[in-house]
């Protein structure tokens, strides 16, 4: 299981025109709900999910006039605290790229094929999305 590196990502993104850089972590949460969340394992339809995730991001850079971008989902079981989701857009002005940002994140829950598994501090765990 690897673990992702925010520092190693935000360096793909070095783009000489980019006067904005914004990111989003979505890091896994110790409740959900009203109840006590221990973990999350996430699973994905590989194939297809990297392949809309693309075009997330292209139609992103087209759309927001974007110098660079890049998102990346973890697969697997993930302890509280652990990044499962990174996004981070470079662009020449703050707005396209705090809009960017926000559309790869939005888009990517909506469209991508990534559902969750919540394992419960009570022993039990529930799929949140398709599977199971």
């Amino acid at each position: 299981m690897f673990r992702l590196s925010a520092p190693a990502l935000r360096r793909e993104l070095s783009a000489p025109d980019a006067g904005a850089f914004v990111t989003f972590e979505g890091r896994v949460r110790g409740h959900n709900r009203d109840r006590e969340v221990g973990a999350l394992e996430y699973e994905a339809y590989g194939d297809l999910a990297e392949k809309e995730g693309a075009r997330i991001v292209d139609e992103a850079r087209r759309r927001f006039g974007l110098s660079a971008a890049l998102c990346v989902h973890r697969v697997g079981r993930l302890q509280i605290g652990e990044i499962a989701v990174w996004v981070g857009v470079a662009a020449p002005h703050r707005s396209s790229a705090f809009d960017a940002c926000r559309f790869i994140i939005d888009e990517l829950k909506h469209r991508v094929p990534i559902w969750k598994k919540e394992h419960y501090t009570s022993g039990d765990a529930a799929w949140i999305g398709p599977p199971g």
